[in-house]
């Protein structure tokens, strides 16, 4: 059973219809500058092996995997199924709502990456879906979470809202230790702007990131 982090308060949010009705319709959009983009896809380049099987949870039409690299497979799991489906990198995918039901449709101890790009800041049940992820991460597995400071706000639960930067690092964190993962590693960093604001300074998406093992 997954260890409970965070209150009944923490996991309410403004929207509370049904997310399958916000993502129905596909955004074919970045929702991520190119400068986070960059940085997460060299921190995949750094982390994942090429003969890896790697779950992208919470995906859409890019998942920011290095372009040279190939993979063992690539599955994929989002709400909009045109979405994933316009996805070139994944070889198989499914749709489901994690905030109505946690329980994944892989095996045991069959996946040696997971990864979720700023989607954990939507998750009313953080706990139950990090403790599926260790169930089908493969030991000395990863997962790796990357966010920056967007998101939906009606569709983000309270202790997204109403906490900062490092509060949500720490959240991860914490969840993540709670269900039996390995002491997470913290990334928080500055990115340049895209183009010529970079050059003078400017900054673009804050990048942030917690990976942590699975033990052997």
């Amino acid at each position: 059973m997954p260890v409970p982090v965070l209150s009944d308060a923490d996991r309410d949010k403004l929207d509370r219809s049904d997310d399958a009705l916000f993502y129905a319709e596909p955004r074919f959009v970045h929702h991520l500058d190119a400068s986070f983009r960059a940085r997460l896809t060299t921190l995949y380049r750094e982390r994942i092996p090429p003969c890896a099987v790697v779950l992208d949870l919470m995906s859409s039409w890019v998942s920011h995997l290095p372009e040279e690299l190939t993979y063992q497979e690539v599955i994929g799991h989002g709400l909009n199924a045109e979405e994933l489906a316009a996805n070139p990198r994944l070889d198989r995918h499914w749709v489901q709502n994690l905030n109505t039901d946690q329980d994944l449709p892989l095996a045991d101890n069959s996946v040696d990456v997971a990864l979720i790009v700023a989607g954990w800041q939507y998750l009313q049940q953080p706990e139950a879906v990090a403790a599926e992820l260790l169930r089908v991460v493969r030991p000395r597995g990863e997962v790796i979470v990357a966010f920056s400071n967007r998101m939906f706000f009606q569709k983000a639960p309270q202790i997204w809202t109403e906490g900062g930067d490092r509060d949500h690092l720490a959240t991860v964190a914490k969840v993540l230790l709670a269900q039996g993962w390995s002491k997470p590693q913290l990334l928080a960093e500055e990115t340049p702007a895209p183009g010529v604001l970079g050059w003078i300074g400017g900054k673009g998406d804050p990048f942030f990131a917690v990976s942590a093992a699975k033990a052997e």
